[in-house]
């Protein structure tokens, strides 16, 4: 189920409540941070599946505070390869 679901690219809606309260149709929603390493959930998940990669995107993603450890280091990993 995990590998046809990172297959289909549709990974989710990510983002964070910062105070709980009611939203309805036609309420705005503000954007109030985004990462500077500008990595995108489908981007990840390219490179986390995809055999081929980009250097510049799995340099930016194996930075990135907001993944675990074991993903940034499998990043690193396929960037050395690259490198070599």
């Amino acid at each position: 189920m995990v590998k046809r679901f990172l297959r289909s690219g549709r990974s989710g809606f990510y983002l964070a409540v910062l105070r709980e309260g009611d939203i309805a149709a036609g309420d705005a929603i503000e954007l109030v941070a985004a990462d500077d390493h500008r990595v995108s959930v489908a981007e990840v998940n390219a490179l986390y599946t995809a055999d081929a990669a980009d250097g510049d995107l799995l340099r930016r993603a194996s930075v990135l505070p907001a993944l675990p450890e074991s993903w940034r280091e499998h990043f690193r990993e396929r960037l050395e390869g690259l490198n070599a």
